[in-house]
């Protein structure tokens, strides 16, 4: 085997493009869904568990289309969300089965969603619970673990005070408040990222912030505690994913 000589280079150029936020791209894909008119993706990460959320949203009958490295949502509100008589494949993507729980509850049909054994293995009590609290229908294995067949349609608002700080939780419920007749009320023990309430907020939804004493201030989160008041209408927009 004959050596192998490497020089040090004098100087490195050149530029990279870094993959899209996964915890963004999901919300992108939903929020967007929900939206009413033409979003269009830029720089969507394309990994697999964004990849389930994509499918999972063309089961649903999501006009979603793909031009170049941009993503095309025709979105018509919730009203474009079609039953489908398949299950769902969440894959191994956690974020896909919990956010899209709270998506289901709100639409007056039955929806199943599954995924990976992995993913079967992994409890979703902590969306379950809220969300039969609101008033959809959830059946699951024994210790609510995957797979659900979610019933919903028919929510109402609910004061919920989270056992821990977890934004996959909390933004199934914003998504689930989206469809609830009056105010939905989340409590966080502490606060968790984000993503979702700036993209609701941009999307044009009114969200309100409460420090846990009462007052309160729109549009800024300073506070562990978020009220979303239901039946608000979505628009399509623009959105450019950060690496």
């Amino acid at each position: 085997m004959s050596d192998l000589i490497i020089k040090p280079a004098r100087r490195l150029k050149g530029e990279i493009t870094l993959p899209g936020d996964k915890s963004i791209s999901h919300r992108a894909l939903l929020i967007s869904s929900l939206a009413e008119g033409v979003s269009v993706i830029d720089g969507l990460q394309e990994g697999e568990d964004c990849r389930s959320t994509y499918q999972s949203l063309l089961s649903f009958g999501v006009e979603l289309k793909k031009e170049g490295g941009r993503i095309r949502v025709n979105g018509r509100g919730p009203a474009g969300f079609r039953k489908t008589h398949q299950v769902i494949d969440c894959g191994n993507s956690g974020t896909t089965m919990r956010l899209l729980s709270g998506i289901a509850a709100g639409l007056p049909f039955t929806t199943r969603l599954t995924g990976d054994d992995s993913l079967r293995n992994r409890p979703m009590r902590r969306v379950v619970e809220p969300l039969r609290q609101m008033g959809a229908k959830i059946s699951a294995r024994e210790g609510d673990f995957p797979p659900l067949a979610i019933t919903g349609g028919s929510l109402s608002g609910i004061s919920y005070r989270m056992p821990m700080a977890s934004a996959q939780v909390k933004s199934c419920l914003l998504l689930a408040g989206l469809r609830a007749e009056g105010s939905t009320t989340i409590i966080e023990p502490a606060l968790s990222r984000d993503h979702t309430e700036r993209m609701l907020t941009y999307f044009g939804v009114a969200l309100k912030f409460l420090p846990l004493e009462g007052g309160g201030e729109v549009g800024v989160n300073t506070s562990n505690t978020i009220s979303i008041l239901g039946g608000q209408r979505l628009f399509g927009r623009p959105l450019k994913i950060p690496g």
